[in-house]
This record gives C-alpha cells, structure tokens and sequence, in this order.
C-alpha cells in the first residue's frame, strides 16, 4: 500500500480515538466522582493524549513528506486555523489532564468533588474538535489557498 494511504488512515483512526475519548469522559464526568472513576477518566484521558500525539506525527508526515507540496498547506489559512484550533484543544485538555493525574491515588472508594470548569472544557473542547472536520472538508475542496 502507498505511504501516503497508509499515514493517512493512521491519521482518521488518531482523530476518530480523539473524539471518542473526549465524547467518553463528556459522558462520564459528574460534580462527584469516586477516585476509582477518576482512574477510569484517567485512563481514557492517556489514550486520548497518545491518539492526539499520533494525530499530530501523522500530521507532520502528510504536511512535510508525502502527498500534496508542504505549500499546498502552508499557504491555506482554512488548513492554519485547523491547526491552531487543534492546539487550542490541547492546551485545553490540560487542566483536565492535571485534575484526573493529580486525584486518581489513594482510597479508590474516596468521593472527591470535581472542579465545574473541568467539564466546562471538556465541553469546549468537543465543541472546538467538532468544526476541524469542515475546515478539513473546505481545505480539501481548495478553499483558503493563498499563495
């Protein structure tokens, strides 16, 4: 199979395993939580972070190295603020990162009371995740090119 198909389908299933995480822990999160469920936020939030790091490799593999001129990217600001929008959402999801990482020890049995600005942004992060696809599908249709 051709590199670029193949860096390609790692790249979809990285992003599909994004959303499923963030969609799992919108889901999960209430006001209380016992720590064994933190654990489980926990958990899911580590899949999430490794899917978005492939996400990303995969990324800069398609941009820099295979398929369409890196300037085919570089110069269409649809394809920028798809970008910058998935670096918002990562720095996002790093206060919810430090809560499930910091909570997750101790009594398993023990209720601990979640901050309302985590789910706060794991909302606004499923939100901002939610539009990369039609800045996607605009930047493939050839909108946004500037050069």
């Amino acid at each position: 199979m051709d590199a670029v198909i193949i860096t390609r389908y790692i790249h979809f299933i990285s992003i599909l395993i994004i959303v499923s995480c963030l969609v799992s822990q919108h889901l999960l999160i209430e006001d209380r939580l016992s720590k064994k469920m933190i654990t489980r936020l926990w958990r899911i939030d580590s899949i999430y972070g490794a899917s978005a790091i492939t996400a990303v490799s995969a990324g800069l593999i398609l941009w820099f190295w295979t398929g369409k001129p890196a300037e085919y990217y570089s110069q269409n600001w649809i394809f920028l603020l798809k970008v910058g929008l998935f670096a918002v959402v990562g720095a996002l999801s790093l206060l919810p990162t430090l809560f499930f990482w910091k909570k997750r020890k101790g009594n398993q049995e023990e209720i601990i009371q979640v901050p309302g600005y985590i789910k706060t942004l794991i909302r606004v992060e499923l939100a901002f995740l939610f539009i990369i696809p039609l800045l996607a599908s605009l930047m493939a249709n050839g909108k946004g090119y500037f050069g």
